[in-house]
């Protein structure tokens, strides 16, 4: 079945185009959200061709009042989309023709729409990369926030999931906060390589028109002009890098979403989650789930599928455009999407948590001392492999006793090595954080400094 359908793009053909085809082609159910960046563009570009004389001043002018007038109806929900039109673009275009007449025509001089939509896509990618930033600044506030209101609160650290050293809790936070800081560099960087202004490369190999191109990108905000016409139209770079840096930062999110799920368990018990942002069970009446840092860790795959989808279609097209690089927009405003509201849930969550300092600090048994007690012999110039070794057996030997480290009599101690003394009693939880007092450690001074950098790292993109 073919659908008939006014189109000034449909010259040469005889038939109109299956119904089938059309509603396979079209992209106006996702695209229709760059209107604002296609109706930016389109002014810019008119008011240009208006300056170096291509139109008229009156065309320009009649351009502009109809694609203001576009952009109100679309704002107010008034602007009916028309999906046998294809796109935002032939949306716009074809309500500018039943405005302002013939005149639209002109519109697309020195124009296509394989330029105009990566236009459209760097702007939304820009205005993307910002907000992402603006929110990514927001959850580091947060943190910090929750880091120094708990800057002495005692916890063990862990690797391979087992008690390891003890550190501070606000130590633990501030990790995060560095983790984010690196997301928060990438999508600056990844700015750099979308704010270039590609309008002015025509279908593949630029225009024979004397335009402007600088003034375009100017006018647009853009840093710079792409240098090559046919790479302007089919590179979709900024897109995959936007997508990877998205996916690490998602990638830090689950695992902060992890160590929530695991810290509210009964059997960490080292956290509780606001009611506000937890979830009942349909069956059992006691349940207090963390649905949202569920959810969290869950849609991570969801933003790495998107990355690997853009770079499956991009690894075989050939230069310049193919249609195939209409797949870039559904993954891409998804990750946005998904980013985005990932960070503002996990952010409300991580505000809404309250600390059982008492639970952290009770678990942790003496035997996460051990690596002070190599310390404690390293300092009496014993090798660090034979201290290692003495005190692994000295642990093995109170763990057959049942018994604490701090239980063990001196007599004990002295059975490993006859260098320990009664001082050894004198190694605490506490002392043991302050010791670990080199750049970066989780010494209370090293961490209230780490604080204080923070808040003013953060400065620099307050409002």
């Amino acid at each position: 079945m073919a659908i008939k359908k006014e189109s000034r793009l449909r010259g040469r053909f005889k038939q109109e185009i299956n119904s089938k085809v059309q509603r396979y082609l079209a992209s106006i159910p996702f695209d229709w959200r760059l209107y604002r960046h296609d109706i930016e563009g389109s002014l810019a570009h008119a008011e240009m061709l208006a300056r170096q004389k291509i139109i008229t001043r009156a065309e320009f002018g009649k351009i502009e009042s109809g694609l203001t007038s576009i952009l109100a109806e679309i704002d107010s929900g008034d602007f009916q989309f028309k999906h046998e039109l294809d796109d935002i673009h032939m949306n716009i275009e074809s309500r500018l023709f039943e405005k302002i007449g013939d005149t639209a025509g002109k519109l697309h001089t020195a124009r296509s729409r394989n330029d105009q939509v990566a236009l459209d896509m760097r702007l939304f990618a820009r205005e993307a990369s910002l907000q992402v930033i603006k929110t990514l600044q927001d959850f580091n506030m947060q943190l910090v926030d929750m880091a120094e209101k708990n800057i002495r609160v005692v916890m063990p650290g862990y690797t391979h999931l087992q008690h390891a050293q003890p550190v501070l809790f606000s130590h633990y936070i501030m990790a995060y906060f560095h983790m984010f800081s690196r997301d928060i560099q990438r999508f600056e960087d990844c700015l750099k390589r979308i704010n270039v202004m590609p309008l002015g490369s025509g279908a593949l190999a630029g225009v024979p028109y004397p335009v402007d191109r600088e003034f375009v990108a100017d006018k647009l905000g853009f840093d710079s002009v792409s240098a090559n016409s046919m790479d302007s139209v089919s590179d979709r770079d900024f897109i995959i890098e936007f997508e990877s840096a998205a996916a690490v930062t998602m990638m830090h999110l689950s695992r902060l979403a992890e160590e929530v799920i695991l810290w509210s368990s009964r059997e960490f018990g080292f956290i509780e989650v606001g009611d506000d942002y937890s979830t009942s069970s349909s069956m059992m009446p006691q349940k207090k789930n963390p649905d949202a840092a569920e959810l969290a860790r869950g849609k991570t795959g969801r933003v790495y599928g998107n990355l690997m989808g853009m770079l499956t279609v991009m690894k075989g097209l050939p230069h310049a455009y193919n249609r195939d690089l209409q797949e870039d927009k559904e993954g891409f405003f998804d990750t946005y999407d998904t980013l985005i509201s990932s960070l503002e849930v996990m952010s409300g969550l991580i505000g809404s948590i309250t600390i059982n300092k008492a639970r952290m600090k009770s678990v942790m048994q003496s035997y996460i001392l051990a690596t002070d007690l190599a310390d404690y012999l390293v300092h009496k110039h014993v090798p660090f492999r034979e201290a290692h070794s003495a005190v692994a057996r000295l642990v093995a030997y109170a763990v057959d006793a049942k018994k604490e480290l701090n239980e063990l009599s001196l007599a004990e101690y002295r059975k490993f090595s006859k260098l320990f003394d009664k001082d050894v009693a004198e190694i605490t939880l506490d002392k043991s954080m302050e010791a670990r007092s080199s750049q970066g450690g989780t010494a209370t001074q090293q961490v209230r400094h780490s604080i204080a950098e923070a808040r003013k790292q953060m400065k620099k993109y307050a409002i």
